[in-house]
């Protein structure tokens, strides 16, 4: 089993680092706005690959990384108007998709609410059968860094704290969430397939209902990026940016670069008492349905 917390925690990081920014009032989908949310992409996933791993393994900082103190210093390093390379913060602190993973988000009649994903990494996973049980085991072995430094299938470089050990469990992206609002209610449930751009994937669905005030079905159908430290690059979504913004974020020194789709999230929000479920609208075989 991974560290259950490895993709919930980059993804509470990203947050974190852009709660003291008003992303909602830079105008949806703007540069301002896809700007910072890219740059604390980039150094929750330098963080994640540097200092994460197995906890039975390796002592990950979570006190540091989830504190107030390291989401300050992250942003003073952004700046306002032009994107940061990666390599100048490759040492802090000291991809292809296919449907390998599936996730479902549940809220029965009495509000109880499940957020599950699960995976066999690659498609068929390792390609072996269990006999007479009708299943394939996973390659997450991918999952580690076989190399520390060198690009794992998805392009994450990771380092030594995620190295292949017996006995070890390897870093995932898995983020099932669960959001509450202020009363302590849940608001959302989310989670996707799609290797690392399930972290940047489901914080968007959250961040477009409560920063940018969306209702769920357009949270999830709007467009995304994806940016995971290295490769030094936006991914985001054909179709999925202006020119004026894509010129924009190229002046700002990022480099830009278009896929089909970015992950398949299903999303549950709710709105006042009603919940909707939506279905990803990427992908046929994503389902949402009422009781």
């Amino acid at each position: 089993m991974p560290p259950p917390s490895s993709g919930g925690v980059t993804l509470a990081m990203i947050a974190h680092i852009l709660e003291a920014y008003d992303i909602g009032k830079m105008g949806f989908q703007s540069p301002d706005a896809l700007h910072h949310v890219a740059e604390a992409m980039r150094r929750a996933y330098a963080a994640r690959n540097a200092k994460l791993g197995d906890p039975d393994f390796v002592k990950m900082p979570l006190d540091e990384l989830l504190s107030d103190a390291w989401a300050k210093e992250q942003r003073a390093t952004i700046k306002p108007d032009k994107a940061t390379p990666s390599s100048e913060i490759a040492s802090r602190p000291a991809s292809a998709n296919g449907p390998h993973t599936t996730h479902f988000s549940v809220v029965d009649e009495k509000g109880d609410v499940v957020a599950l994903t699960t995976t066999v990494n690659w498609w068929y996973g390792s390609g072996v059968t269990v006999k007479g049980c009708g299943f394939v085991l996973n390659n997450e072995m991918d999952d580690f860094a076989a190399v520390p430094g060198q690009a794992n299938g998805f392009g994450l470089v990771q380092g030594e704290a995620n190295a292949i050990a017996g006995g070890k469990r390897m870093l995932s992206s898995l983020a099932p969430t669960i959001v509450l609002d202020k009363d302590a209610k849940v608001l959302a449930v989310a989670g996707a397939a799609g290797g690392p751009t399930i972290i940047t994937a489901v914080f968007q669905e959250i961040s477009n209902m409560i920063d940018f005030g969306l209702d769920p079905g357009t949270a999830a159908s709007a467009p995304r990026i994806h940016m995971q430290h290295l490769p030094d690059e936006i991914v985001y979504e054909k179709d999925g940016l202006s020119e004026a913004t894509g010129k924009r974020l190229t002046e700002m020194g990022y480099t830009l670069k278009e896929r089909g789709h970015i992950a398949v999230a299903p999303f549950i929000g709710r709105v006042g008492s009603e919940w909707v479920g939506v279905a990803e609208p990427r992908r046929g075989g994503s389902l949402a349905a009422a009781p």
